[in-house]
């Protein structure tokens, strides 16, 4: 029988599950920072909705989509759908800025996350998607 991973998991898997299985399937400073990114979004949006999109991203809704939670080999990737729409005035958007919608925030290990500034861009996300609703 093949062992399943968190990128195939089997179907009665919620989101949450398949987001705590990659975090840990990553065991390293990705799955720490992609939870500590988790923890933050939970606190700035209580009742935000998980999902799990396309073959392993974790997904963050609240009115519409606020960000996603992408891994790769050097950065944790967080993109916010309508992220050329909000104010940034932390200047924490450091990828993806020549779009006219998305824009992204990438972490590299050591690196110090403004959690008060992420914070404050997660709601203003919602804001944005509350009033476009």
């Amino acid at each position: 029988m093949k062992k399943s991973s968190a990128r195939q998991a089997p179907a009665r898997d919620t989101p949450s599950r398949l987001i705590d299985a990659r975090i840990k399937e990553l065991g390293d400073w990705r799955g720490e920072t992609l939870a500590r990114i988790r923890v933050l979004i939970k606190q700035a949006v209580p009742d935000v909705v998980e999902e799990w999109k396309w073959r392993g991203v974790p997904v963050w809704y609240h009115a519409g989509m606020i960000c996603t939670g992408e891994t790769y080999k050097n950065a944790v990737k967080m993109t916010f759908a309508k992220g050329a729409s909000l104010e940034d005035p932390s200047g924490l958007f450091n990828s993806s800025l020549d779009g006219n919608t998305r824009r992204a925030i990438d972490i590299h290990e050591d690196d110090k996350i403004d959690e008060k500034a992420l914070k404050a861009l997660i709601r203003a996300a919602v804001v944005l998607n509350s009033s476009k609703a």
